[in-house]
C-alpha cells in the first residue's frame, strides 16, 4: 500500500509541475508578450510608444531619442524599421470609413465619438516610401469577441485615438534633414527606404545587431 501510495503521489506531483511548466511557457510565449521582447530588441531598448494587435502577430513602436518607427507582423517574423521624420500620417477606420486622421500639413480631424458598436476598427500609417508606404494594423474584428479577456472594440478606438494624437506631436516638429536625398544625375532622387529587420528570437540574450540588410525571409 506504501509503494502505491508513494506512486500515486509521485504522478500527481509530475501532473503538477507540467502544469506549471506548460502555464508558464504559454504565459512567457503570448503574443504580446513575444512582440513586447522583440519590439525591445530590435530598438535597442524599450519603446516610448507601443500598440499591439492581439492574436494577429503585429505591431507598430516607436523610439523618439533614436527617432525610430518599427513595424511587425507574421508574428515578428517581418519587420520595417522606418526614420521617424518619413511618417507622413494616420488615419483611423471604423468600418471601411475614416473617423480620424493626423496628417503633416493638414489640421488635425478629431475623433467626435467612440462607437462601441463598431465591427472593424484599423490604423493605418503613412510614410514617405513609395516601396513600402503604409502599414495597416487592424486591432478590432468581430472575431475578437470571442476572446476570454476581450472588452469590445471601445478601448481599441481609444488607444488608436492617443496614438493619432502623438502622430500629430510627431509631424509638427521639424524634420532633422530632407527626407529625399540629392542623388548624382541622371539618377532620380527618391526617399530612403526602410530598413528590413530580422527580430532576434525572443529568448536571446544578446542585444540584436543587423549586419546583413537582408529581408526577414
Amino acid at each position: 500500500m506504501t509503494e502505491t501510495l508513494r506512486l500515486v503521489l509521485a504522478l500527481l506531483l509530475a501532473g503538477a509541475a507540467l502544469t506549471v511548466m506548460a502555464a508558464g511557457w504559454t504565459w512567457w510565449g503570448n503574443d504580446e508578450r513575444v512582440l513586447a521582447r522583440l519590439i525591445r530588441k530590435v530598438l535597442g531598448g524599450a519603446a516610448d510608444a507601443a500598440i499591439i494587435s492581439p492574436g494577429r502577430g503585429a505591431a507598430i513602436a516607436a523610439r523618439f531619442d533614436t527617432e525610430q518607427v518599427l513595424v511587425l507582423w507574421n508574428g515578428g517574423a517581418n519587420a520595417l524599421l522606418y526614420r521617424l521624420d518619413a511618417l507622413e500620417g494616420g488615419e483611423l477606420i471604423i468600418d471601411d470609413t475614416v473617423v480620424a486622421r493626423a496628417w503633416r500639413g493638414e489640421p488635425r480631424r478629431a475623433l467626435d465619438a467612440i462607437n462601441k458598436d463598431a465591427r472593424q476598427v484599423t490604423l493605418r500609417l503613412v510614410f514617405d516610401n513609395p516601396r513600402d508606404p503604409e502599414f495597416v494594423l487592424d486591432l478590432w474584428l468581430p472575431t475578437d469577441a470571442r476572446r476570454r479577456d476581450d472588452k469590445g472594440p471601445g478601448p481599441a478606438i481609444t488607444e488608436a485615438r492617443a496614438w493619432l494624437a502623438r502622430i500629430e506631436a510627431i509631424l509638427r516638429r521639424p524634420r532633422a534633414g530632407p527626407v529625399v536625398q540629392a542623388a548624382a544625375a541622371p539618377a532620380v532622387a527618391r526617399p530612403p527606404e526602410p530598413k528590413p529587420v530580422r527580430p532576434p528570437e525572443p529568448d536571446e540574450d544578446e542585444p540584436f545587431t543587423d549586419e546583413s540588410g537582408e529581408l526577414p525571409f
